[in-house]
């Protein structure tokens, strides 16, 4: 049934209240605290409409109702008014942001900075080497026969490997290969790069071709292994600040959740270009964070997708004001990634 525009109203006062008092709202509380122009009899009939159709529910044998999943995903789809952050957070969210000296700073200011802002679980994921470009390919002589690699990315990541070689090389030879590997890997990104290190084998010298495939066999592991995705946490305290209601009674099955990084990779790693994602209660695909909400999105120099970051709470979470944050964090993050 198409719920007209006054019921539409009563349950954005319920969400609101729920998610501001942690307590189940009851018709009398929306008719005090809300412009309603209606009854506490017709707010009564209005619920009854919504907790039939799915919206909200009672928790037990009170007079107040809760929103249920249903109820929340209306709310975010057609109800919510994204919040403006004010100059001054705005402010705040660039000074904490441009004090970082480095990558990891940068990654570590950032989700210290998204649980204090929106008092959720915060994660960061750290630039993916899968959707940067190499930026510059450095070779460090450790002996005659040993090398670091140092990898440095577009985003700022820094990758470091030994190189074994096979014998000696010199100092003439350790430059050539380092000439070599820039002139063909350099602004390319590291997706594309596997064809143009096995060209690198195929157009060396016969005599300097051992040398070259294993420093191409290293580059490689470098370039397009995706094991090494990082991730960083921050804010977990915050899930106890909720009440009974929040995570069904309990938060273990959500503090396991967060122990597997590949579960936390899937939830903020898969991000679109200029879009974010709200996912509530049963529309996460991952059984123990059926009582949870995700607020995600992605973050990169311009147009270009490098990483996601998003927080996770309860669903009796403020939508319009931890999606107005999660953007304008992951804007200004793509800002510094593309000054430096």
């Amino acid at each position: 049934m198409p719920l007209d525009d006054r019921k539409l109203e009563v349950l954005r006062a319920i969400v609101e209240d729920y998610v501001a008092t942690q307590e189940p709202v009851g018709s009398k509380a929306l008719v005090e605290r809300h412009q309603l122009g209606v009854s506490p009899a017709t707010v009564r009939n209005d619920m009854a409409v919504l907790e039939e159709e799915g919206y909200i529910r009672q928790p037990h044998t009170s007079a107040g109702r809760v929103p249920t999943d249903a109820g929340y995903r209306l709310f975010v789809d057609r109800l919510s008014r994204i919040k403006a952050l004010s100059p001054a957070e705005r402010r705040a969210i660039e000074r904490f942001l441009a004090g970082a000296v480095d990558l990891d700073d940068v990654v570590h200011r950032t989700v210290r900075l998204l649980a204090q802002l929106t008092r959720q679980v915060a994660v960061v994921q750290y630039p993916s080497l899968s959707r940067s470009s190499v930026r510059h390919l450095e070779l460090v002589p450790i002996s005659t026969t040993r090398l670091m690699l140092v990898m440095i990315a577009d985003t700022g990541r820094v990758e470091q490997r030994l190189v074994e070689l096979p014998g000696p090389a010199d100092t003439d030879d350790v430059l050539d290969m380092r000439r070599q590997v820039n002139a063909k890997l350099a602004g390319e990104r590291l997706a594309d790069a596997p064809p143009l290190v096995q060209a690198l084998v195929d157009e060396c010298s016969p005599e300097k071709r051992n040398t070259m495939a294993c420093l191409a066999s290293v580059l490689l592991e470098t370039l397009v292994e995706r094991s090494d995705e990082r991730l960083a946490l921050a804010g977990t305290a915050n899930l106890t600040r909720g009440g009974v209601l929040d995570f069904q009674g309990s938060l273990r099955p959500v503090l396991e959740a967060l122990e597997e990084e590949v579960i936390l990779l899937k939830l903020i790693g898969e991000v679109e270009p200029s879009t974010t994602r709200v996912r509530i209660g049963d529309e996460n695909e991952i059984d123990n964070l059926r009582a949870a909400s995700v607020v995600s999105t992605g973050y990169g120099p311009g147009t270009t997708i490098v990483g996601g970051l998003g927080v996770l709470g309860p669903t009796r979470m403020d939508y319009p004001g931890t999606i107005a944050t999660v953007r304008a964090v992951a804007r200004y993050v793509g800002d510094l990634l593309a000054q430096n």
